[in-house]
């Protein structure tokens, strides 16, 4: 359904376990980010007023998301960390090429965006099946319901606004980059990493 083309390696949540703490910061964060997502979309692109509202909607239930891990942390006796660099986003940001047209900057960061939402499904999915902590996990299974809402849109938007030949071989050429990303990723205790 995601069209991935290169899966987590299963291992990953076995270093998710031994970094319960770590990985909960860096998913607060990549909340926060994806809230501040939607209000850069507003802000660029508010003539889209579909796009407006769906962002609205969104800036909300990912604040909302954000506020989640947020007390799961406190629940835990932990702070919220700090937060450190993307380092998946960094190098997934490289593929397009900067500029170019409205419309072009709008659907390379709508396939950015759907990009990261699908990843980090398929990363809530593996770890709603495989921890052991069920109430963990339970909490990983209701958020990658709601990251698949949200790649599909995003995905959505990108079609609807660009050529829909071109846009599609983009995000064909997008899940190919992100798959040689992804061999070197997967070692560490983040969402994306």
């Amino acid at each position: 359904m995601l069209g991935l083309k290169l899966p987590t390696d299963p291992r990953w949540v076995n270093i998710v376990e031994k970094n319960i703490d770590e990985i909960l910061t860096d998913h607060a964060y990549c909340e926060q980010k994806a809230a501040s997502t939607a209000i850069s979309l507003i802000v660029s692109f508010p003539e889209y007023t579909d796009l407006t509202q769906e962002m609205i909607a969104l800036s909300r239930e990912e604040m909302g998301h954000f506020k989640m891990v947020h007390d799961r942390i406190i629940a835990r006796g932990q702070t919220l960390g700090r937060d450190r660099k993307d380092l998946y986003v960094v190098e997934l940001m490289k593929f397009f090429p900067k500029g170019g047209s409205r419309t072009n900057q709008l659907v390379h960061r709508l396939l950015y965006a759907a990009l990261i939402e699908a990843r980090s499904c398929e990363r809530f999915r593996l770890l709603s099946e495989e921890l052991q902590d069920k109430e963990l996990a339970e909490f990983y299974h209701k958020l990658m319901v709601s990251e698949a809402g949200h790649y599909t849109m995003f995905l959505k938007f990108a079609r609807k606004y660009g050529n829909l030949e071109e846009v599609n071989q983009k995000w064909q050429d997008l899940l190919d980059y992100e798959a040689k990303i992804m061999k070197n990723l997967g070692k560490n205790e983040t969402v994306h990493g």
